[in-house]
């Protein structure tokens, strides 16, 4: 599975974290250059830390991603916070 991760400068252990639950690759978009950004083809899941993400782009990833039919796990930066969100949509 491919994840967009959006949000955080650092990513510390969740990619760790994120291969336990089945995730092979992550592209990660810190997102603090707000400019069309466009979901790549190959994502399979979109992962936004929410307490770094400003409104608008929040709002254009989730537009985009429902128009693909992607799942959206909205998670702070934390790894007990992103297993909770994980775990919630079945993911674990």
């Amino acid at each position: 599975m491919t994840v967009l991760l959006v949000g955080a400068d650092r990513l510390g252990n969740i990619p760790k974290e994120l291969e336990q639950y089945g995730c092979e690759k992550i592209i990660h978009w810190d997102g603090r250059k707000v400019q069309d950004k466009k979901i790549p083809k190959q994502v399979d899941m979109v992962l936004m830390f929410y307490d770094y993400l400003g409104h608008a782009l929040m709002a254009d990833i989730k537009s985009q991603a429902k128009k693909r039919n992607l799942p959206v796990v909205f998670s702070r930066r934390g790894t007990a916070d992103l297993k909770k969100a994980l775990d919630y949509h079945s993911l674990g």
